[in-house]
């Protein structure tokens, strides 16, 4: 597409946007987040409704908080809005629900959370750096010179599904499993895919407990080991979990996992396209990869689009009063393209001065576990790709995620001269 059709059709979607009532904008349909519209919609909430309350068929009533500072302010205040009972904008029947410690509050969260956490501490993370790097350069070294390829499925998947195999001690020959489920755990039953009722993703995400149950008896009746699986079934706050329970933390960490470097891979070739001065600008100062280029990336792509948060008390946001037991959604995507906090925000700007004041990875008790291990896997990826090749070209229209909270790439047609 021309830069002056492109153009022409983002003046066309802000003159739609102007003209609707607010009560008529509804940020959570996923084909704005797929047809990647909706950054107009967000621009519009921030300037003239920060805190901005729908009423949708599908999700009810929410509040949707748009502005980084009060988004960083509601997550901050976990004592009045709650992750209990769930992250995501939809209210799951009760009989599909999977506890998980990130829609926990304190102290259940803490304690669950700290079993897994020392998986990605930096000395773990240190002893792991030289197999990630030992599989990205094998991974690099495979792709085809002077033909188009999917960037998402034969580098993204590939790399992040072998890192998770490693985390969990998960059979390699089986790790396509793991992609499967997580990608079944996060659909959007409107996206026109095969699982398309809360049934068939139940059914496939069984097959899941069923398989990592072998895991845990092999793996609680034998030593302690540093994978994820033994370190939950060997530790107090998590071995005597319920089935639904041991599924809810299984999805959490392997979609955390996943979801996030996956998306990020992808999204980083696609954002050095479309802002070639800062491709140059990498190319001459692969430095700048661990300092600021890893960080914008995570902001600029915002893996995963929102969290939710339920009042459990009457409480305020940015003076908006909110009643206790109300639905309030922090949109990550809108805070970091938020100006009041972000310089220049829409542009992909590799050598930022502050490069870490995003909030893709949350803020506060529930701050992404492994945050340090994306950014590792994100940092090497393109130390070996600058050594390999001069450029990635993104030959086609890359396809988005239909999804309003997976905000990620299906598809990145890519070409390597050479």
């Amino acid at each position: 597409m021309s830069t002056v059709a492109t153009q022409a059709s983002a003046q066309d979607i802000r003159a739609h946007v102007a003209g609707l009532d607010l009560s008529e904008i509804d940020v959570s349909d996923p084909v704005l987040h797929r047809d990647d519209t909706i950054h107009h919609y967000f621009e519009r909430l921030r300037r003239e409704c920060p805190v901005h309350k729908a009423s949708t068929e599908r999700f009810g009533e929410f509040w949707s908080v748009t502005r980084y500072q009060d988004i960083m302010e509601t997550e901050l205040n976990h004592k009045v809005f709650s992750s209990e009972p769930a992250i995501t904008i939809r209210d799951m029947p009760e009989e599909f629900r999977r506890p998980m410690f990130i829609a926990m509050d304190p102290p259940k969260h803490d304690e669950q959370r700290k079993v897994v956490s020392p998986i990605v501490a930096p000395a773990n993370l240190a002893r792991m750096e030289q197999t990630i790097r030992e599989r990205t350069c094998r991974v690099l070294d495979g792709l085809p010179r002077n033909e188009t390829f999917d960037w998402v499925e034969t580098v993204s998947i590939e790399l992040t599904t072998l890192m998770l195999a490693t985390l969990f001690d998960f059979p390699v020959e089986d790790r396509k499993l793991l992609t499967w489920w997580s990608d079944v755990a996060t659909v959007d039953l409107t996206s026109g895919g095969p699982i398309d009722t809360d049934e068939k993703r139940m059914a496939e995400l069984m097959k899941c407990l069923e398989y990592f149950t072998r895991l845990w008896n092999e793996r609680v009746n034998s030593d302690p080991r540093p994978d994820l699986v033994s370190m939950l079934a060997h530790a107090p706050a998590t071995r005597n979990m319920a089935p639904a329970e041991f599924l809810g933390n299984l999805m959490l960490l392997i979609v955390g996992g996943n979801d996030t470097t996956r998306n990020s891979m992808s999204g980083s070739v696609v954002a050095l396209n479309r802002f070639p001065d800062e491709y140059r600008k990498l190319r001459e100062n692969p430095g700048l990869i661990p300092t600021s280029f890893v960080p914008e990336v995570i902001r600029w792509q915002t893996p995963l689009a929102h969290m939710r948060r339920t009042a459990k008390a009457d409480g305020e946001i940015a003076g908006q009063k909110i009643r206790a037991g109300e639905k309030v959604v922090m949109w990550y995507l809108s805070g970091n393209r938020d100006d009041t906090a972000i310089e220049d925000p829409e542009a992909f700007i590799i050598d930022r001065k502050r490069p870490r004041q995003h909030m893709s990875f949350g803020f506060g008790i529930h701050r992404c576990v492994g945050n340090r291990l994306a950014e590792l896997q994100l940092k090497i990826l393109w130390e070996e790709i600058l050594q390999r090749f001069e450029t990635i070209e993104v030959v086609g229209e890359p396809e988005r995620t239909f999804s309003n909270f997976v905000h990620g790439w299906t598809r990145v047609p890519v070409r390597i001269p050479g």
